[in-house]
């Protein structure tokens, strides 16, 4: 039952912040979004291990913290937020739904049994197809944001060569950050110290806001900020992102790479998109076309194939 819910959170959750992410960087500049996350979680965190007694300075467990939440947070989760200000979210969930087949490539450990599983094989292919077909039409339609306007869509042959030109790169650092997530993930599953999933995840989150902390200095955001101009909207996104995205949600992530396969814990990213779409239909007054109903089905089959596959192996173990 932990299981469950805790994939239900990283499946739930995470393909909503998608939506929150957008809305916190139309008003605050985006490393200052990564730090405010993730300092804020991370102390929150790691108040609640020092309410618990949990011991946080255990030997070995800063390094391997800050290489996974570097990996993970800034590198992953840091570019994606930086590439939600010149890309649509929807396309942002597209791109980093190749995760999956980053988990199977990196996975050293693991190629044994994923390069002979056919279904994890099939199911990582059909849920990147699924993927795109949930999004064909606005692949087609291009889907550049201008950086001028954050949240408004470059408007095909009007849209300047610098917006054109950012939102390429962003597209091109998005496959970084997705390859990023897959080796901070692993890296998590395999080095992190034996200590608890709380005090790993706190220490996570907490170096990784230290890392946007300069960052945000460095690239000058600080300068052209001012707290009062920010609406409640983008307060709310942060908040949101700060207790159901990392608190609930990467806490979540973090364990179940500790008790299931990382092949299988990587399928968030077929899901996610699902969650961003439904979100757009019953809340922006978005509708489904046929193509991108086909696509839902596709996604949730390789969902539903990759876990068979996982669960089918462990049982014949158990016989």
């Amino acid at each position: 039952m932990r299981v469950v819910i805790a994939f239900a959170i990283v499946y739930i959750v995470w393909g909503s912040t998608y939506f929150f992410i957008r809305l916190s960087v139309q008003h605050i500049p985006p490393m200052m979004v990564g730090m405010m996350r993730y300092l804020v979680a991370g102390l929150l965190m790691l108040g609640w291990c020092v309410i618990r007694r949990e011991p946080l300075f255990t030997k070995g467990v800063i390094g391997p913290a800050f290489v996974s939440g570097f990996l993970l947070l800034c590198g992953g989760n840091g570019i994606l937020i930086w590439a939600e200000q010149y890309v649509p979210s929807s396309l942002a969930a597209v791109l980093l739904a190749s995760g999956p087949i980053w988990f199977v490539v990196l996975d050293r450990r693991q190629w044994g049994v994923n390069f002979r599983s056919r279904s994890t094989l099939v199911g990582l292919g059909t849920g990147f197809i699924g993927v795109l077909l949930l999004f064909a039409e606005r692949l087609r339609g291009g889907g550049v944001v201008s950086g001028s306007g954050v949240g408004e869509a470059a408007a095909g042959a009007g849209a300047s060569a610098a917006a054109l030109g950012k939102g390429t790169v962003a597209l091109l650092m998005l496959i970084v950050a997705s390859i990023s997530w897959a080796a901070g993930s692993l890296y998590s599953k395999y080095r992190s110290a034996p200590v608890s999933n709380s005090v790993n995840a706190g220490w996570q989150m907490l170096l990784a806001g230290l890392v946007f902390l300069p960052a945000s200095g460095i690239s000058g955001e600080w300068a052209s900020f001012h707290f009062r101009e920010v609406p409640l909207s983008s307060w709310l996104a942060i908040a949101y992102l700060v207790t159901m995205g990392s608190l609930a949600g990467y806490s979540a992530f973090v364990w179940l790479l500790q008790v299931r396969p990382a092949t299988q814990v990587s399928t968030h990213a077929y899901v996610n998109p699902v969650v961003a779409v439904l979100l757009g239909v019953f809340f922006a007054g978005e509708s489904l076309t046929p193509m991108q109903l086909l696509g839902l089905a596709v996604i949730l089959t390789s969902v539903l194939l990759i876990n068979l596959a996982k669960y089918r192996g462990k049982l014949l173990m158990s016989k």
